[in-house]
């Protein structure tokens, strides 16, 4: 169940999302963080930051809205503390960052690679798409000039053995232009998706429940949405429109086959979020479950399912 992703082998795709582990020990009291192809850290930007006001979470019927508004140490803490910690549990990293402009991106990447646990890092997610913050201008991800600029920078600062992905949002109207445009600024890969902008209105206050009125929606609802982007992304790559790329899934992954679907969408990794708010453990029984769908299917490569859905449309 091995992967490779723009270089970088990891012992099985699936991993935690971004800012549903917290940065690993909370995890780790439930099974091996290293047990994981990868884990993803929260977001971590240059500065600490405390995020948005209280109430910051909404359970929907189908998921759950944040607006936690990339609370966090900021990167000198994150070095010295959390990725140390990582490394020490033999964990292989994919380290999520974010700016409050391109330029941030850079210093906050600049102070990653130069710490001493640098080397436990397997790739860098850039989060371009979080719709959970004040200034939705930290969107990138929703204009292509944005997005270029920001990757350029972060893949100039990264050293070349270690690939970099762009998180994109599913909140516009062409990803796939948005994919190109990272892809063809220098990213090696792509992350799809991240949450998608929502409100809950409180029936009885009739007020927004988010003190910050808009969250991002995440858990099964937005599956769909997710296989679909993985599809449309992958499909453009297959018909050599854009450039060829390892794609890692997200988007209300609780199970197996919710996994497989994503796979066979065109993903070569899948990460699990929101699912381990209720099921801790529920990123390590994705993998095994995964393996057992893998192998009902007879497949004894995990590349050889990967994007398997679109050579199978091809025969109809």
């Amino acid at each position: 169940m091995s992967t490779t992703l723009a270089g970088a082998t990891l012992p099985n795709p699936v991993m935690t999302a971004s800012g549903c582990a917290a940065n690993g020990k909370e995890l780790h009291r439930f099974f091996p963080v290293s047990d994981l192809g990868a884990f993803v850290t929260k977001t971590v930007m240059r500065d600490p930051r405390s995020g948005r006001p209280t109430p910051r979470m909404a359970e929907t019927s189908s998921g759950m809205l944040n607006s936690i508004g990339l609370q966090g140490p900021g990167i000198d803490a994150f070095c010295a503390q959390d990725l140390p910690w990582l490394a020490a549990q033999g964990a292989r990293v994919l380290v999520s960052v974010a700016g409050n402009t391109a330029e941030e991106f850079g210093e906050v990447v600049q102070r990653l690679v130069a710490s001493p646990a640098w080397s436990c890092v397997v790739g860098v997610e850039a989060n371009i798409s979080c719709p959970n913050v004040a200034n939705r201008g930290l969107v990138f991800a929703c204009d292509p000039a944005s997005s270029e600029r920001v990757v350029q920078i972060v893949r100039t600062r990264v050293p070349d053995d270690v690939p970099v992905f762009a998180k994109l949002t599913p909140d516009v109207t062409d990803i796939v232009s948005i994919a190109d445009a990272v892809l063809r600024a220098g990213a090696d890969g792509l992350t799809m998706i991240n949450t998608l902008l929502g409100i809950v209105i409180d029936t009885d206050l009739l007020r927004p429940q988010l003190a910050g009125v808009t969250g991002g929606l995440s858990g099964p609802a937005v599956r769909p949405v997710a296989v679909r982007a993985v599809w449309q992304v992958t499909a453009a790559m297959r018909a050599g429109t854009i450039p060829t790329a390892p794609v890692i899934g997200v988007g209300g992954v609780r199970t197996g086959a919710d996994a497989l679907e994503l796979v066979a969408a065109g993903a070569s990794a899948v990460q699990v979020g929101t699912a381990t708010f209720n099921d801790p453990s529920a990123p390590r029984r994705v993998l095994t479950e995964l393996e057992e769908h893998v192998a009902r299917h007879g497949f004894t490569r995990f590349a050889d399912i990967v994007g398997v859905a679109h050579e199978r449309m091809a025969r109809l």
